[in-house]
């Protein structure tokens, strides 16, 4: 039974007071694992392998006796700490602030008006609004609730829920277990019913702070693209070691020197540890989470975005998805007479509509959340304010709830001067129909009426009354001897955004699929609005019940509408779109979601009107229930997984090169051209651009234009990665080129390197623009926004001048002076390096255009 709520249930703390409690009693948490600290993140950053190396390089060049070398590599060394640090750090950040935006959230009580706060903002004294599938956020006592029950068994070790009673706000808390207890407890799970409760205590005074649990942070468990990464990363090392060994002993035995040989060794273990890969994987997908965050998606799951780029088929609710969930009474209907009430003056109900929707509040919940029960009370309030007002004594003593064999809720009443109980009732309008045991004729007449409401978009629900004498209420509403009353038709008008974000989604190759527990003919109604594939063809929940797993496997592939489907019949979808070989993105918001929501191989759960189990069981938690920012989170996925394997491309293509240099002249006995300060100038330039230049880089102009991507498809394939491998050997063979012709015309040693460095600076200018994009030319791409890369450029060809005409830095740098003619040498050669690719891809996009403006054949 309700309990009257005082004015300060009524309004809750001021926000004021809510801080002034925050900052006394600090936030409701639980000590857990702490992110990362700046020192802990530097220590990581000395153990990784190319600090180690370049380390050794600066004490051998202090064994040689060369300090200028030793010193420039040592500031550099700090300067690939420094930047691996920032990096490192704004991927903490980020990862933090997801963190905090991820933590289980509460609604709250505040100045009068309910607000839902990250959990860890709730302070003693908040009054908490507990439904059915809310997570408890503090330890507190029930000031007020219905038929509530809570899972304790986090406490106890019992997994039967127990049941709830409201109790005096200033009761000393007790110990859990046990049932007719007014307290909750945090971290307990609310299995049933909805009530009112008052924080007493937060963090570690909570019963599951005292008994010593702590929450843990979030460890990710590597996804299969980071273990395919860090498996080509162990395939580098190895191969880079092996030669290191082989450069060792080649040049001490050739050479004599077996000190410039460990130089030469280690030079060259540098140029194959490909470390930019974790690096690249974590903040990709850091800021990738990031990035989606910004679009209204919470990312709970890191590997939900390497699978959104494969997505087939989307599956998602009507009601709040598809809907703008803001619903209204629009049309009344009782003994085939229609009542108008839409429009923005509500008129004056005739007695008969003004008892229909009297009964429909009592049919609802006293405080209710739910839109459709929200919309029944406002038209009482506003249509007939004294008769709801009468009401305001009257207690509400038991319910029937929903169940999967009948659609229909009942509640009984207990009505000041009146000996009997009103039972009032409301739900689909076939269970409503049982419930009244209507004669065949009866039923065909309300069919029509409901269809005819259904067919101009309404959500239709059917109303009840019935009466129930003594004590002792009967287990089932069915029971009950129920009067039919009447149709109540909602609207719920379609969301602007929804009809161009599934044209999106057609052009992308993914499928929509509309479940809902409406009406068939409502759903209908919603499909062709939004102009939804085969909006005709719809199966019920009904029909799914009797439906085999293979009838149903086949009828899923062209089927895009499912109505009257209950919640825990959307297990079935999905299972059966997986056999059908699709990649299944699914919606979900209660409790008996959260199977459907796990199954799937995206979990999208709502973050306005979802329990906290569906957001646990969920990837993705959408923040606004919007279907469009589906739509862009898609688009995003497949942005940062393409980017991702660009950023890979060119890694691997800039090795190639940086190892050939390193390794060749060892073996034919030249002079060595790259020596370590070289290769650590080149990771100054590698680490920004593949960390920030490639992830800031926008998405392709077709991106929503291609089909799904293969979900089994690795990141390299055989042709990918002979692609990576032929750009870095055509660089690798135009700086030989460059190298050779110097030496063969006698410039010099510090000339031919000048020249060779230089050409490789530039062809990696090169690699990096055609890299950014496979599918379109470098002058295509610099059309496209992306500040960090002009940055890039223009850092590199200013540190590349310095280098070249500071007479100390050439010095460092074992470098001549080029003259206008070897720059445009350079400059044309590192250009020649990279232009087959680019005609590749010309070639490519032309063909597209081809096939795509060519007529389709017709079959005679």
């Amino acid at each position: 039974m309700m309990s009257t709520l005082n004015e300060l249930e009524t309004k809750g703390l001021s926000e004021a007071e809510a801080t002034l409690r925050l900052k006394k009693d600090g936030y409701n948490e639980l000590p857990s694992t702490k992110p990362r600290s700046p020192l802990a993140i530097a220590l990581d950053v000395v153990r990784e392998p190319m600090f180690l190396l370049l380390v050794a390089c600066a004490v051998i060049y202090l064994f040689l006796g060369d300090k200028e070398e030793a010193l420039m590599l040592s500031g550099a060394v700090f300067v690939v700490m420094g930047i691996t640090f920032y990096q490192e750090r704004k991927t903490e950040r980020t990862l933090e602030a997801l963190r905090d935006l991820s933590s289980p959230r509460a609604l709250v009580i505040r100045e009068g008006e309910q607000k839902r706060i990250a959990g860890r903002d709730v302070v003693v004294g908040d009054t908490l609004v507990l439904a059915e599938g809310d997570r408890v956020p503090a330890d507190g006592v029930l000031l007020s609730g219905l038929n509530i029950g809570a899972d304790e068994s986090l406490l106890t070790g019992e997994s039967v829920a127990v049941r709830k009673v409201a109790g005096a706000e200033d009761k000393a808390m007790e110990r859990p277990g046990g049932d007719d207890l007014p307290f909750v407890y945090a971290g307990t799970l609310i299995v049933q019913g909805r009530g009112l409760a008052r924080v007493k205590a937060i963090g570690t005074e909570t019963e599951i702070g005292k008994i010593g649990k702590s929450l843990q942070g979030v460890r990710q468990e590597p996804t299969l693209l980071q273990q395919s990464t860090g498996k080509l990363v162990r395939v580098f090392a190895v191969i880079g070691l092996s030669l290191c060994i082989v450069v060792v002993l080649v040049y001490g035995l050739t050479r004599g020197s077996w000190l410039n040989g460990l130089l030469a060794g280690v030079t060259m273990a540098i140029s194959m540890v490909p470390e930019e890969f974790p690096v690249v994987l974590t903040i990709f997908l850091a800021l990738g989470a990031w990035r989606i965050a910004q679009k209204n998606v919470l990312t709970r799951r890191v590997p939900a975005i390497e699978t959104l780029g494969a997505a087939t088929v989307l599956c998602v609710d009507k009601t709040g998805t598809l809907t703008q969930n803001q619903m209204s009474v629009s049309q009344l209907s009782k003994e085939g007479t229609l009542f108008d009430v839409g429009g923005t003056t509500i008129p004056k109900l005739p007695d008969a509509f003004a008892e229909l929707v009297q009964l429909g509040i009592l049919a609802s919940q006293p405080d209710p959340f739910d839109p459709m029960e929200k919309a029944i009370h406002q038209l009482g309030t506003q249509a007939i304010p004294a008769e709801k007002a009468s009401q305001s004594n009257w207690a509400l003593v038991h319910q029937y709830a929903l169940s999967p064999r009948l659609l229909s809720m009942s509640h009984l009443w207990k009505v000041p001067e009146r000996a009997s109980f009103l039972v009032a009732a409301k739900g689909a309008p076939e269970a409503i129909a049982t419930l009244c045991h209507l004669d065949e004729k009866e039923r065909q007449t309300l069919e029509g009426e409901v269809k005819a409401l259904a067919e101009k978009g309404l959500r239709v629900i059917a109303v009840a009354q019935s009466a129930h004498e003594g004590e002792v209420f009967p287990e089932e509403q069915t029971a009950f001897d129920f009067k039919f009353m009447g149709l109540i038709g909602l609207a719920d008008p379609v969301r602007p955004t929804v009809a161009p974000a599934l044209k999106e989604c057609y052009n992308a190759g993914i499928r929509l699929i509309m479940i809902t527990g409406d009406n068939p003919d409502t759903a209908r109604s919603i499909a062709r609005q939004i102009s939804l594939q085969s909006p005709e063809e719809v199966i019920t929940g009904q029909e799914l019940t009797t439906m085999s797993e293979e009838t149903l496997e086949q009828r899923v592939r062209t089927i895009n509408i499912f109505a009257r489907v209950m919640p825990e019949q959307k297990l079935r979808l999905v299972d059966a779109l997986k056999a059908s070989g699709e990649v299944v993105a699914m919606t979900g918001d209660g409790v008996n979601d959260a199977p459907a929501l796990k199954a799937a191989h995206i979990g999208i759960a709502m973050g306005k009107r979802g329990t906290d189990v569906a957001r646990e069981a969920a990837d993705l938690v959408l923040l606004d229930d919007d279907f469009s920012s589906i739509v862009q989170t898609i688009r995003l996925g497949r942005r940062i997984y393409t980017n991702i394997k660009d950023a890979m491309s060119y890694i691997i293509a800039i090795h190639v090169p940086i190892a050939g240099l390193s390794l060749i002249p060892v073996l034919f006995g030249w002079p060595l051209i790259l020596l370590p300060v070289h290769i650590v100038f080149m990771e100054l330039i590698i680490d920004p651009t593949c960390s920030i230049v490639f992830e800031a880089e926008p998405e392709e102009p077709d991106t929503m234009q291609r089909p799904p991507r293969d979900p089994k498809e690795p990141l390299f394939t055989a042709r990918s990665l002979g692609l990576s491998l032929l750009q870095g050997g055509s660089v690798l063979l135009i700086v030989l080129i460059v190298f050779w012709i110097a030496m063969f015309r006698g410039q010099g040693e510090l000339d031919a390197r000048a020249l060779t460095y230089t050409t490789l600076i530039i062809a990696n200018l090169g690699l990096i623009l055609t890299n950014l994009s496979w599918s379109r030319t470098i002058l295509e791409t610099l059309k496209r926004p992306n500040q960090a890369l002009w940055w890039v450029l223009g850092g590199v060809l200013t540190s590349v001048g310095v280098v070249l005409y500071v007479p100390l830095l050439r010095q460092l740098f074992r470098f001549s002076v080029l003259h206008p003619i070897d720059l445009v040498i350079c400059l044309g050669a590192g250009i020649v390096s990279i232009l087959w690719f680019e005609a590749f891809k010309f070639i490519r996009s032309r063909q597209r255009l081809r096939k795509q403006k060519a007529p389709a054949k017709v079959a005679f």
